[in-house]
């Protein structure tokens, strides 16, 4: 990742164990990288489309969390079917082999639509360097993941609009998110001189991505907003904001994320239709679930709307959160916490919860997984929340 007028030994940029970016990983494959983020079933990946493209081999994801590096294999990984070379559609779900170590933070969807005009944070395993220099560092066997500042200044479309054929790619409306590297003078304002979106940046916090960024987290509250895919040096007439000229992520470029909004309902159901076990009807769901002895295993909520919809295209929606009983988060169970949604022609959705195996003897433990704020539906006249439980069951030889 490339910073401002500091470079990446500047502690502001770096990434430590434990400070919410332990989600954020190395993806490798075919000789190339990039960077990925842990989504909330703990088994996917969320990254960019173009990492996959014209190469083969075996993809492995490498964690950095408190309990040091962990490099896991993935079992498959799914482009987005409408990415092109547009730079469209630019995204794809890694599934790794095993559950990813506990330690490392889960990231779920910001499905708002109001990411333009907002601050967000996002963190790579990129190239270093400064925006007065650009790309400075090379690939290395150990890169850096560090993180930094930017705004969401337009879409992508709007960009296009203004510039033409002098754009020499076509992004579809809605789904590309852009941001340029400011350097706090009006001369490197790409937005500003190019589309009259004027912002002169965020100081030393500023930064921007730059390749091994590629499939990198943008993040919005806490919530994967965007996916890092480009970068690039634009012009106009005469306007010409690059520091350098040059395509090397330094001042006055611009960068584009895939818009997660756009693509929640892609992302959800891919993660559905991959689901172990996942009960289909309620008799089928188990309130009771073993413990195991590694890793994470998962147990199931199962969400069913009986209503009629008012409009078959419109979509439902409810919020959920676990709640410690006797089993307590980050030692029995991962939390989780988000929204799920029910799309147009779909009934029902599970929502999983990752049970943390162990091999100490312990008595029968639960927790509470709560479910509220419905919309476009209700749980019934003066019902505000449902609750429901499980039971963790011991496997390690406990007496009671």
């Amino acid at each position: 990742m490339v910073t401002t007028a500091t470079y990446d030994t500047n502690p502001r940029y770096r990434v430590y164990p434990e400070n919410g970016y332990d989600g954020v990983a190395r993806i490798s494959f075919g000789g190339y990288y990039g960077t990925g983020a842990v989504l909330f079933d703990g088994r996917a990946i969320l990254t960019a489309a173009h990492l996959f493209e014209g190469r083969t081999g075996s993809v492995s994801v490498t964690f950095e969390t408190r309990n040091g590096m962990q490099i896991l294999s993935a079992s498959k990984f799914l482009q987005h079917p409408g990415y092109d070379a547009e730079s469209n559609n630019d995204l794809a779900i890694v599934w790794l082999s095993s559950s990813a170590p506990a330690a490392a933070d889960r990231y779920s969807l910001y499905r708002g639509s109001n990411e333009i005009g907002q601050t967000f944070t996002f963190s790579g395993y990129g190239k270093t360097g400064t925006g007065s220099t650009g790309i400075t560092g090379g690939d290395t066997s150990s890169p850096i993941r560090l993180k930094a500042g930017n705004q969401f200044d337009a879409d992508a479309a709007t960009l296009k609009s203004y510039l033409g054929s002098a754009m020499t790619w076509t992004p579809l409306t809605g789904t590309q998110l852009i941001a340029d590297f400011d350097s706090g003078s009006a001369a490197n304002d790409a937005l500003g001189r190019l589309i009259n979106s004027n912002g002169l940046g965020l100081g030393l916090d500023e930064g921007f991505i730059a390749p091994g960024d590629s499939g990198g987290p943008a993040f919005l509250n806490g919530q994967i907003a965007g996916v890092a895919s480009y970068t690039a040096s634009l012009s106009r007439g005469s306007v010409n904001p690059d520091i350098d000229s040059s395509d090397n992520s330094s001042f006055g470029e611009i960068a584009a994320w895939q818009r997660v909004s756009a693509y929640q309902q892609w992302i959800d159901q891919s993660l559905r239709a991959n689901y172990p076990g996942a009960p289909a009807k309620p008799e089928e769901v188990k309130t009771e679930v073993t413990e195991g002895n590694t890793g994470t295993s998962y147990t199931y909520f199962l969400l069913q709307f009986t209503g009629v919809r008012s409009n078959p295209e419109q979509s439902l929606s409810v919020d959920y959160i676990t709640r410690d009983g006797t089993a307590l988060a980050g030692k029995d169970y991962i939390a989780a916490s988000g929204t799920l949604v029910l799309y147009p022609n779909e009934n029902q959705a599970v929502i999983p919860v990752e049970i943390i195996g162990d091999t100490m003897p312990e008595p029968k433990e639960f927790f509470y997984l709560d479910v509220f704020n419905p919309v476009g539906g209700s749980f019934g006249e003066e019902v505000v929340k449902l609750t429901a439980v499980r039971m963790i069951v011991d496997d390690d030889g406990w007496l009671g």
